[in-house]
């Protein structure tokens, strides 16, 4: 009996080496390239930092990118997958647009099937090859800038219908105080449901609508233990079919799904046209949805990222109405959280720097008595240098993304032609931290420092090409920085033409960023109080 359990022993003693050894050799990966390598914690990699929460999620990329401060590109393990970080922004301009044919994709979530009635893994976002291509051309024209300019007045009503309501709350020398990641939430979800859904809704006046009480749901996926469950299905893809699982609640899914099939029904029936998403999404379904002449993004504020040639090739695929909804849906889940997140932290700097926002406010008092009492329009907002300025920083220093990734789909030879070269090999994938980017001070001295002088017409060219990504870069940057910088930009100069804004007991100072979060979102909220001005009402 002894001998049998000293054998039992010995064979599982024997089987743990065993795996041990097999899963230590992958740790061996980076010592065959000539590039410093982050040391990994068995079995968890660099995740140890997420998990136990040594440092804000956030900002583990800015960790990882600060380790080896004169590489171009560093090595790393998520669990026990080799991973590169790329920080050279030469080489980062490289992978993502001049070599853009070998990472055309993100890294596959859950393996290389995806639910078919998925909304998510159907999106823009998730779709990978020759299907991506051509949904981003399809969906290219939406979001030009004569597309967006037949937003403007849509989305001004919402901008109005938010400072209406302020003024209703406070009198004229009183204060408001509002957590603003709520207020502008309800500004953005108003504004969504106007341009891309075709339906009217006033979060304030009407603060539990089912519309932003299940746009709120849909973020939820931001949360800690979302990511938790992310990474483990991401290493055991298989448990994704298993449980069915996907990043937006069923239910969810369910209620967008049936406001825009609904949505399209009822214009089919009635010929209702709107300048709005769905709209567009019916033109690119019967295929009238036609690519404009080359428009220049000078005009539309300097974060905005030119459509590439992708976006504007074109194609003979016929699309589902599921595939469709996909992308309004993804329109929503990713706007509804990174403008109002903009808004917030941008509101928050104009508290603490009052030399900024009096400067923007001036620029407001200009801009109105410049057209004499007569509406803002798209063009004359575009014109307003320092707002620009200060919503460029604002991207700077609070970026919506603090990574992209980028897919190697062949052997691709990392050159960067001072003497490194080696091989990334297909299916590894390569990481571009905007984060840590943008608050290296080798770019941009003080990063810390909320400064729109960085943007200033004297000081752009200072900056360095591939430094500053706010909506990423490439063919798969962002496709909708335009229409983003719109609701920006109106939400702010509505609410500075009609309200100071000043530090209240609650307002954190200086601010820190939540650690159950993985992406920007402040500890505490950021409060802010809201002074009505006297003299908004006549300012031309």
């Amino acid at each position: 009996m002894v001998e049998v359990n000293l054998f039992g022993a010995i064979a599982v003693g024997a089987v743990v080496l065993l795996l041990y050894r097999y899963i230590a050799q992958k740790y061996h990966y980076f010592l065959t390239k000539p590039i410093p390598c982050i040391k990994p914690t068995f079995l968890m990699g660099i995740f140890d930092m997420v998990v136990f929460k040594r440092v804000e999620l956030v900002f583990g990329s800015k960790l990882l990118y600060n380790s080896y401060p004169d590489a171009k590109i560093i090595g790393y393990y998520e669990m026990t997958k080799p991973t590169y970080m790329v920080r050279d922004p030469k080489m980062i301009k490289k992978i993502a647009i001049k070599d853009f044919d070998s990472f055309t994709d993100r890294t596959p979530m859950f393996g290389e099937t995806v639910p078919a009635d998925s909304l998510f893994f159907n999106s823009v976002f998730s779709l990978r090859g020759q299907k991506w291509r051509d949904m981003r051309s399809t969906l290219s024209p939406a979001f030009t800038g004569s597309r967006v300019r037949h937003m403007f007045e849509l989305v001004t009503k919402c901008a109005t219908n938010m400072t209406d309501f302020f003024h209703s709350e406070v009198s004229s020398g009183d204060k408001l105080e509002l957590e603003m990641k709520d207020t502008f939430s309800r500004f953005v979800c108003d504004a969504i449901a106007t341009v891309a859904f075709g339906i009217d809704v006033n979060s304030f006046r009407d603060p539990d609508n089912e519309f932003f009480t299940k746009g709120k749901e849909t973020q939820k996926v931001h949360t800690f233990k979302a990511l938790t469950t992310f990474i483990t299905l991401r290493f055991v893809p298989f448990l994704q079919r298993l449980l069915s699982f996907d990043i937006v609640d069923a239910k969810v899914a369910g209620y967008f799904r049936k406001l825009i099939v609904d949505n399209m029904a009822q214009r089919t029936i009635r010929g209702i046209v709107r300048n709005d998403l769905v709209n567009m999404l019916m033109e690119a379904q019967q295929g009238a949805l036609k690519h404009e002449e080359l428009e220049t993004h000078d005009a539309e504020g300097y974060a905005t990222v030119e459509e590439s040639h992708v976006g504007k090739s074109t194609h003979s695929r016929v699309w589902t109405e599921n595939e469709l909804i996909a992308q309004c849906f993804f329109f929503f889940f990713a706007a509804f959280d990174n403008v109002s997140s903009i808004l917030s932290f941008l509101s928050y700097e104009l508290t603490i720097n009052q030399d900024i926002q009096r400067r923007l406010y001036e620029e407001i008092v200009e801009t109105e008595r410049s057209f004499n009492g007569q509406p803002l329009t798209y063009d004359t907002l575009q014109k307003m240098t320092y707002l620009d300025m200060v919503v460029s920083e604002s991207l700077r220093k609070y970026p919506t993304a603090t990574l992209t990734d980028r897919y190697t789909n062949k052997d691709y030879i990392f050159d960067d032609e001072e003497g490194l070269r080696f091989t990334i090999e297909k299916g590894r994938t390569v990481w571009i931290p905007m984060l840590a980017l943008h608050h290296d001070p080798k770019y941009f001295p003080e990063p810390d420092r909320f400064d729109p002088e960085r943007f200033s017409e004297a000081n752009r060219a200072k900056i360095i090409p591939g430094t500053y990504l706010p909506f990423g870069a490439g063919p798969r940057s962002c496709i909708g920085p335009r229409l983003a910088l719109l609701e920006i930009k109106m939400a702010m100069y509505h609410l500075l033409k009609e309200f100071s804004l000043h530090a209240s007991e609650r307002t954190q100072i200086p601010l820190r960023l939540s650690k159950s979060a993985f992406t920007l979102n402040a500890e505490k909220g950021v409060w802010v109080e809201l002074k009505a001005r006297e003299n908004a009402k006549n300012l031309y």
